[in-house]
């Protein structure tokens, strides 16, 4: 049975949001020398990813709306499947450029469905 698209909309500002948290008032060198944030961190953008995957079988209307989220289901997928390889440094950056941007997007998006009842 497929997921109410909404709840998977959740699911992926969820996980933004603890991404933000998990990293807030960090350095890189901070994020560097914690193995269990690093973990965190990865693991959370994989939940994000796949939510984002889900809803684009769903929705992919309101996938193609949201900036970064094609590159973000990508990245779930790197994470994922090429594990060996994760560069901690594009992690780092995934964090701190496009997911602000893509999390203003489902926020609004969310606002915007709460709002038709």
């Amino acid at each position: 049975m497929a997921r109410d698209p909404r709840a998977l909309l959740w699911d992926a500002k969820a996980s933004g949001e603890a991404i933000e948290r998990f990293l807030a008032g960090k350095a890189f060198d901070d994020y560097l020398a914690d193995e269990v944030l690093r973990a965190a961190v990865e693991r959370q953008f994989e939940i994000l990813g796949e939510a984002l995957s889900q809803l684009d079988k769903q929705a992919p209307d309101v996938v193609s709306s949201l900036p970064g989220a094609a590159k973000a289901i990508a990245f779930r997928n790197v994470l994922i499947h090429g594990y060996a390889r994760v560069d901690d440094a594009i992690v780092w950056q995934a964090a701190a450029g496009p997911l602000p941007e893509l999390l203003r997007a489902i926020r609004a998006r969310l606002a915007e469905k709460d709002g038709e009842g």
